[in-house]
């Protein structure tokens, strides 16, 4: 309640000063509504999502200041907790010429990958229903402070995370999309990196924007933001106890886009110094350094089509015994899209395939523009594994029906 009184008092405070200074103020409101509905394909055919959402979005800006808040009222009908009124983003940002300071809760996005995170470390994700939602809905909103530079071709960023966020995964056995364990084994959560000035958060970008290609340079000084499990067999009550780590780890990384006629050619790679690994049962957890690289083209043939392949892998440095991981691993995505219609209708299917377990998550969407406003959307999730990451969700296959109102 109290974020409400807030936005209210920013909207009467708004057209106050607003009819103060003649229309220096500039105040725009808008956002979306939109309700989600999912259904298992599998017996018992129970429903997997059923969620309605609000989010309304406010920018008071003049002269060089702009303040910026975003909001979701959700009603969730599966989950009680995932009710409520949420606060999303809310920072102010200054202008100085070249320099933009900006304050807040916002979100933060690095890299030129596609749906994956090679130097797109800073925001966490999501994963209360893992990866069955819209991508841009999965990113968790930072408290940070952000210094940018922009000059011609040129651009300099430098961040500062004070307090940590990390990846949200479900654990309420209500939720179709917890996180599967046994009857017996159970997750004990707590170890998020308090709020210390050593636990900070703290790196930059370099990006230039050349004639023909765009590159960027990364730093970053961070932690696994998705949680390592130490696990801890006890016999007595033959059951595991998985306890969530988050360890201090450095990246340094670069991305390359570069043009070439109907198709956009990008890369990606970092190092990733002493991140953590998950070890196995009653081992402890050590920390490795891994190469991660990502290859990717997007191809425009026409017709209204769009095609995007991506290769991504991950090297452990050193690796030893007693890791619950391979020493190489690799996912690929394939995103196919076609608007038919005179653009009224979009067909989208894009696949996350494990390629070192077999493992499939593809998401085929049809969504109709029945005007500019209203979106209707009908899709299907199909998941095939009999290992690796997708293996929890193999018997979650849904179909899926969205509609968005936005204004």
């Amino acid at each position: 309640m109290k974020y409400i009184f807030s936005i209210l008092s920013l909207l009467i405070s708004a057209s106050a000063l607003y009819a103060q200074n003649g229309g220096n103020l500039k105040v725009r409101i808008k956002g979306f509504a939109d309700s989600y509905h999912a259904v298992r394909v599998e017996k018992p055919n129970d429903w997997m999502s059923s969620r309605t959402r609000l989010r309304g979005e406010l920018s008071l800006a003049k002269n060089n200041s702009e303040l910026f808040v975003s909001a979701n009222a959700v009603y969730n009908s599966i989950i009680d907790d995932y009710s409520g009124f949420k606060l999303r983003e809310l920072f102010v940002s200054q202008t100085f010429g070249s320099f933009e300071l900006r304050a807040g809760r916002q979100i933060i996005t690095w890299g030129v990958a596609d749906a994956l995170r090679i130097t797109d470390l800073v925001s966490p994700m999501d994963y209360s229903e893992f990866l069955a939602q819209d991508y841009d809905d999965i990113r968790i909103p930072e408290n940070a402070l952000r210094l940018k530079f922009t000059k011609n071709s040129f651009a300099a960023e430098a961040l500062a995370v004070p307090l940590i966020e990390t990846f949200e995964l479900p654990t309420d056995k209500k939720n179709p999309w917890a996180v599967s364990l046994s009857d017996n084994d159970s997750i004990v959560m707590g170890s998020k990196p308090d709020f210390k000035i050593e636990n900070m958060e703290f790196g930059g970008r370099l990006s230039w924007f050349l004639s023909g290609v765009d590159f960027s340079l990364y730093a970053l000084r961070t932690f696994n933001k998705m949680p390592v499990f130490s696990l801890n067999y006890l016999p007595e009550k033959q059951m595991i106890l998985y306890y969530d780590n988050y360890h201090r780890m450095t990246m340094t990384g670069m991305d390359v886009s570069v043009p070439l006629g109907k198709f956009v050619f990008r890369g990606e790679f970092a190092e990733y110094y002493n991140e953590a690994q998950q070890p196995d049962v009653n081992q402890s957890i050590v920390s490795k350094n891994t190469a991660n690289a990502l290859l990717g083209v997007d191809i425009y043939p026409g017709g209204d089509w769009n095609i995007s392949l991506q290769y991504a892998h991950k090297y452990i440095c050193n690796y030893c015994k007693g890791l619950n991981s391979y020493c190489n691993s690799g996912t690929a995505t394939v995103r196919i899209s076609k608007d038919l219609f005179r653009s009224t209708l979009n067909v989208n299917t894009f696949a996350y395939i494990d390629v070192a377990n077999g493992g499939v998550y593809d998401r085929t969407t049809f969504d109709y523009a029945v005007n500019d406003m209203l979106h209707v959307a009908l899709g299907f999730d199909y998941f095939n594994a009999d290992k690796g990451m997708f293996r929890m969700y193999d018997k979650n296959s849904e179909i899926f029906i969205k509609a968005k109102y936005s204004f």
